[in-house]
Parts: C-alpha cells; structure tokens; sequence
C-alpha cells in the first residue's frame, strides 16, 4: 500500500483558472507515460499527485479567500472541467481519485463554518489528498453519541478511492435517529483498517478502491460536516455527475489520440474503412466536448437546482453513450494487435469501461425525462431556468 501523501515543504505557485487549466494540459502526457507503471491492484500513483501538488491543483478548487483558484465558483466551472478532462486523458485513475478532492474541497467551502473552511483549507495547501467515501454495503457506517459531544464510529465503506493515501476522506455516517451525517476523518490520525483484496477490479486498478473499516474511531463536533441530509442536497447530489462525466470524456479522448497514433504508424491512413470509423470517433468526442461547453454554460447562468440536476442528468447520459459507442470502434480500428501490451488500449479500456459504471444511470436519464415532462416551456427554452 502506498504511503499517504502527507505535506511537504514543496514550494507552490498556485494558479488562476487559465493557469491552472493550461497546467493540466501540459501535465497529461506525463501522466498518459506513467500510468503503464501504476497499473497494479494494490499500486497508488503518489508520484503523480506530488506532481498535481506541484502545479498548486490540488488547492485550486479553493476560493480565492482561502488562498485557492477559485476553481468552484460558478463562473470557473469551464476551467475545473477542461482541469478533470485533461487529468483524465492522461491517467483516469488519477482522475477518479482527483474529481473525489475537488468534490471534497467543494462541500467543505459549501457546507463547513469559518472555523472549519480555515483549517480544512490550510491542510488542503499543506498537500493534504481529500476524497468522498460514500458507497457502503448492508454493514454501513454509524455514529455512536458519547460524552462530550465526541462520536464512536462503527461500519465501513466500499470503493474506499485512494485508501491509504487519502488522509481527509469525507464520509457519510448514519445517526441513531436515521439522520445521515457527513464528516472529515484525520485519516493519517485515526487509521482505518483497509481490505485491499476487496480491489480486484476489471480497471481503475491504481484507484486503490479499497473497503475501510472504522470501528471504534472516536471524533469530534468539530470533524463533522453540515447538518443531517446535507449530503444529499440538491443540485449539488446529482449536479456534481458533470465532473465525473468531464474525466470520462478524457478517457475517451486518449483512446481516439492512441488510436490516430497506432494508424499513423501502421501507415494505415488512407483505408477508407479506416477513415470512416475515425470520423465516427471525431463526431462523437466533438459532441462530447460540447456538452461538456453546454454544462458550463448552464452551471453559470444559475439556474434553478432542478434544471441544473436535470442538465447534469442528460450530460452524464450523453457521455456515458459517446464513450460506450467510441470503444468498440477504436478496437476495430486497432484489431487484436492493438490489444497487446505495451499498447495502452487494453489498460485504456478496462479503464473507461469501469469507470462508466457509475451509479444508476437509467434513474438519471429518466430524472431528465420526468422535467422534460413536466415543464411548459417550450423544448429550446427547457434548460434555460
């Protein structure tokens, strides 16, 4: 297991938006070339979040108040998601881990008093990794009321993203009167017992989605976050898809980069069947980066929350469908000789594959259909307000 990525005394430059997002740009190649080296069950890319730490990412969802980029305000909303898509190009388990610290430092700044934006903000800037650790099975995490306002914490969470390396995970606890309460566990402090062979997965193996047991950890009022239900909240629940969707969008556009490099040098660019299938690829990644526009444009116009889940809902349903729709044409491109490693098309598709399983697609698209339903507006005028 790799060792947390805890602070260190790097010197950082922390950028503005066009900054930051040119910095990703120029970061996803090295990523792409590392990633055949992490790709092990069990492995964590800790070199390549020292590299994103570096480059002042991690701190750049921050307001700037709090000495970020301001990278989740509305009005950057273009910037953070062209941030996770060129993350995701070049290394979609690094993706996965960095959208669930921009989710993080998102619900802190939302949801978190003075006290606690401060210092979360301060460890945020020291190099500490945070993450969202919600998903969990019949024997989920529970909060235990003691004395003096402290907690004994019981259960786990599965799909634990960057167990071991993420040292403020925000998880989702259930109170004994079924409330259901976020907190930010010191994780290098109280350690979870992880269970790396639950990680045994078709992709994302450098994810390290371990499950995490925090029986008997003790917390404080002052590690919990918001108020009972605040998690669920919306539009920030389902509205924040648009991220997850922007680092499988990157995915899809190194397999079209790999792919248009594997023809190039097999000399096979004139074969008109190949033509074809790479104009496929192109209008579908080209509709994909508009929606990725469109997202943006409707996250800055501030519009009601249920026009904005409901465009998050189609989003991550148009990009789910461009990626499952580009794969199999990118293996016909390639045939069986492409699938060999050291190509990267096999990692590259177990990777995507994997990722697009995000929970309850078909309740999203229908969420989308219900507004749609329901609204009087004409069809152009549906995500306007």
């Amino acid at each position: 297991m790799a060792a947390p990525l805890l602070p260190t005394t790097l010197s950082i430059t922390l950028p503005d938006p066009a900054a930051a997002e040119l910095a990703a740009a120029e970061l996803a190649p090295r990523l792409f070339a590392q990633a055949p080296h992490t790709d092990q069950e069990g492995r964590f890319p800790t070199e390549e979040f020292e590299w994103l730490r570096a480059a002042g990412l991690l701190a750049a969802p921050l307001s700037i108040a709090l000495g970020g980029a301001g990278l989740s305000e509305p009005a950057h909303t273009a910037a953070l998601l062209s941030i996770l898509r060129h993350i995701g190009r070049g290394n979609l388990a690094v993706g996965r881990v960095f959208e669930g610290h921009v989710n993080a430092v998102q619900l802190l700044q939302r949801l978190g008093n003075a006290t606690q934006q401060a210092r979360w903000a301060a460890e945020v800037q020291q190099g500490h990794l945070f993450g969202v650790w919600n998903t969990e099975a019949q024997d989920g995490v529970k909060m235990e009321p003691l004395a003096n306002g402290r907690y004994r914490l019981h259960g786990r969470k599965t799909f634990a993203s960057g167990a071991g390396s993420v040292t403020r995970p925000l998880l989702t606890a259930a109170l004994p009167d079924g409330g259901w309460q976020m907190l930010i566990l010191a994780a290098d402090e109280l350690v979870p017992t992880y269970q790396p062979e639950f990680w045994q997965p078709l992709g994302m193996r450098a994810s390290a989605s371990f499950i995490a047991d925090f029986t008997g950890l003790e917390i404080s009022e002052e590690s919990l976050l918001g108020h009972p239900g605040d998690y669920y909240a919306q539009p920030w629940f389902s509205g924040g898809a648009i991220r997850f969707a922007a680092v499988q969008l990157g995915g899809a556009e190194a397999v079209v980069d790999e792919t248009r490099r594997f023809l190039q040098q097999l000399g096979r660019t004139t074969d008109p069947y190949q033509r074809q299938r790479l104009g496929e690829m192109a209008f579908l990644l080209a509709n994909g980066q508009h929606w990725l526009h469109a997202a943006a444009a409707v996250v800055s116009t501030d519009p009601s929350p249920e026009t904005l889940v409901a465009h998050a809902n189609l989003m991550r349903s148009a990009v789910e469908d461009i990626c499952l729709r580009l794969l199999p044409l990118a293996e016909r491109c390639v045939g069986a000789r492409g699938l060999l490693r050291p190509e990267p098309f096999e990692r590259l598709h177990r990777d995507l594959t994997h990722y697009l399983r995000q929970p309850a697609p078909d309740a999203a698209l229908a969420d989308a259909g219900r507004y749609a339903l329901e609204h009087l507006q004409p069809a152009y005028r549906l995500w306007a307000g």
